[in-house]
């Protein structure tokens, strides 16, 4: 299927999801392993009950296996996301997430939920946060200016997602600007 024009520019989820995958995470191995060689990397050698941070699709894959047990990341608790949730509700600014925030929670909660504690109470504060942020984007509009716009601490899939409106707006609002600038209309 095509995207539409103005979404061509853009990344899809799935390319974001992709680069997402190489931030890295930490695991609990559940079985000794020798260590695995890549072609640019080598991780581990994995000896329970000893932690290991390894690149998100490589934690996945173990998980998947039943290798490893997946360590979730601080961010991802419920009492943190709660806390993050008062704090978007309660500031005009955007609060400090990771940039992947969106994407790693998605792969983990579809592939390792079972390692989260509060999964379903994690699921909705995720959701609630994404509306709460994706309205204060909407309020941001009123800020638009033609020369640049301070949208500080937005995710990778908010940019995105923003990024064709954006630039056909600022376009516009440029053209608009050199017709209202132009010397020769006197």
């Amino acid at each position: 299927m095509a995207l539409p024009r103005q979404h061509r520019d853009a990344f899809t989820p799935d390319e974001i999801e992709f680069i997402a995958g190489n931030e890295f995470i930490s695991i609990m191995p559940l079985y000794k392993m020798p260590p695995l060689k890549l072609a640019q990397i080598t991780y581990g050698p994995f000896r329970p009950p000893l932690p290991a941070v390894v690149p998100l699709w490589l934690a996945l894959t173990m998980k998947q296996n039943q290798k490893c047990k997946l360590i979730p990341p601080t961010w991802l608790t419920a009492e943190h996301l709660k806390a993050k949730l008062e704090q978007e509700e309660s500031k005009d600014e955007f609060c400090n997430l990771p940039f992947y925030y969106m994407e790693t929670a998605h792969m983990i909660l579809e592939s390792a939920s079972d390692d989260i504690p509060n999964v379903d109470q994690v699921r909705k504060l995720l959701k609630d946060l994404r509306e709460t942020r994706q309205s204060k984007a909407r309020v941001g509009l009123a800020a638009l200016d033609n020369r640049w716009l301070g949208m500080h601490n937005l995710s990778f899939m908010e940019i995105n997602e923003i990024r064709p409106f954006f630039s056909r707006v600022f376009d516009e609002m440029r053209k608009l600007d050199y017709h209202t600038n132009d010397p020769t209309d006197t």
